[in-house]
């Protein structure tokens, strides 16, 4: 009996390229490199970061506007309050006459009683005439102080971003030198510099 031999298909025998020319066109773009098309996505990312960083550099270096308002009103409180001080210095002040009163009063008890007229003089006139030039005075350093302190504020701290104003120098150095002309002549009212106690004259006889 004769047989045929039967169809046996060879499963060691595989495809080349060269057989299947899609085949291997697909095989090689799947068997790429994929950090070939991950490196502009990276770079991308690294670019949105700088710029990220650089936002936040700028956001941070901005001063803050209400800040510097604050620093700006508080000097500019300070130079007029010198200046309205020095003003009180040399005009007087409603507290200096009441102190005048107050020991022109208390001279007008002492002597009441009997007593020289050169005790008299000192006591009314010359004791109110020194209270109301040292309150005088008192005024007069507080505008010198405070104008001081307005011009001397850049110099400690941390630098401010802008320059302090011109007008609050201005009031500042105005305060100062009020203040020194009311000291310098409330000085010379206390040590009667200027004018002299009145001196009682010898009763004729």
């Amino acid at each position: 009996m004769n047989t045929t031999p039967s169809k046996t298909t060879d499963l060691s025998k595989t495809a080349s390229p060269a057989d299947d020319p899609g085949k291997s066109t697909a095989d090689a773009a799947v068997t790429e490199d994929p950090t070939a098309t991950a490196a502009p996505t990276e770079a991308t990312g690294k670019a949105e970061a700088t710029d990220e960083a650089e936002d936040d550099d700028l956001e941070f270096d901005e001063p803050d506007p209400f800040t510097e308002a604050r620093h700006g009103v508080g000097a500019g409180a300070t130079a007029v309050v010198s200046a309205a001080l020095g003003i009180v210095a040399l005009t007087g002040a409603w507290s200096g006459r009441v102190a005048a009163e107050r020991e022109t009063l208390m001279g007008q008890i002492q002597t009441a009683g009997g007593s020289s007229a050169a005790q008299q003089i000192s006591e009314i006139y010359g004791d109110a005439w020194h209270t109301t030039a040292l309150v005088n005075g008192v005024f007069a350093v507080l505008a010198l102080l405070l104008g001081a302190l307005v011009l001397s504020s850049p110099s400690f701290g941390p630098a401010a971003a802008r320059p302090q104003p011109a007008w609050i120098r201005a009031v500042a150095l105005a305060g100062i030198a009020l203040g020194t002309l009311g000291v310098l002549i409330s000085a010379g009212m206390y040590f009667d510099l200027f004018l002299s106690l009145p001196e009682a004259g010898t009763p004729a006889g």
